[in-house]
């Protein structure tokens, strides 16, 4: 609308061509960006101004710049997550039995985008637990936090455990189906329900309401947001180059420097450290397994 004063906002849910902002105030508007081009995500902030006199609609000036961008890259698109993240929490499970590809790329792609990442591992009340946490022995070796909770069997102590971490933080969430993530969402965010129904009338009054990602404020003050999303199951890194891959893993990346070569690929050169470090027993075999399959990927 012309004259119109901008403001600012944040981007709290997309479909299509539209997205929700929400102002510093906590009122919510659909809105469009201005032109053909339409790459925001759920985390932007954003500069908007109303299109018309009922205050309904508005129309999207400018976008900041991002501090960082989850994302994963196949060979035929790009999937954004979300902007401008504090951390990344992957969720696991006790059973079923998670994979270990997609836990390293994910935390893979968050290391490349520079945003700290977590680790919870669901269902301890199980007897699978500890086959599990054997498998996350080489995270915590490099300094991955592994938070062991049971969300179902001990609510208040799950959530005693949870809140101080994603305390005043905006956390992205991923994770496998059947790992308890609406029981995590539920469990931190009483108001889950609510908040989606309030998206869904907003988006199209009802039509194609489903976001791929969704946020969750878990406070009254909204300091606090927790975005889920889906598509944990296929996770390319295609923007990452094979050269750099072990630049990502903190356990390869450690011992890195003390090849021989600078530009050593810790696949067959003479004087490798990783491959010293692997015979050593320092890396394990699992992880080494994983950076050859990502580097013939990559390569």
């Amino acid at each position: 609308m012309r004259g119109a004063v901008s403001q600012p906002g944040l981007v709290v849910a997309c479909y299509g061509r539209q997205v929700l902002v929400e102002t510093p105030a906590g009122t919510r508007t659909v809105c469009r960006m201005r032109g053909k081009k339409n790459d925001l995500i759920v985390g932007d902030h954003v500069h908007w101004v109303f299109t018309d006199h009922t205050g309904t609609e508005g129309v999207i000036d400018s976008v900041d710049v991002r501090r960082n961008l989850l994302y994963r890259q196949d060979e035929r698109k790009t999937k954004s997550f979300a902007a401008n993240l504090d951390q990344l929490i992957v969720l696991l499970a006790a059973t079923p039995v998670f994979s270990e590809g997609q836990l390293a790329r994910a935390l893979i792609a968050a290391e490349h985008a520079g945003i700290a990442s977590r680790i919870v591992l669901n269902k301890a009340d199980l007897p699978q637990v500890d086959a599990a946490r054997a498998r996350l022995v080489p995270y915590t070796a490099m300094n991955i936090d592994v938070i062991t909770t049971s969300m179902k069997v001990a609510r208040e102590t799950a959530r005693s455990k949870l809140a101080p971490l994603l305390d005043g933080k905006t956390t992205m969430l991923l994770g496998p189906s059947g790992c308890g993530k609406s029981t995590l969402i539920n469990l931190m965010a009483p108001g889950a329900d609510a908040q989606v129904g309030e998206v869904s009338r907003a988006l199209s009054s009802g039509r194609h309401t489903t976001t791929s990602t969704r946020w969750y404020w878990l406070d009254t003050r909204r300091t606090t947001a927790l975005i889920d999303s889906p598509g944990f199951q296929e996770f390319g890194l295609r923007q990452i180059k094979a050269s750099d891959l072990s630049g990502h893993m903190p356990d390869l990346r450690q011992h890195s420097r003390r090849c021989k070569f600078y530009n050593c690929s810790h696949r067959h050169e003479p004087g490798c450290g990783v491959r010293a470090a692997l015979h050593r027993g320092e890396i394990s075999a699992s992880r080494m397994r994983l950076y050859d399959e990502l580097w013939e990927e990559l390569r």
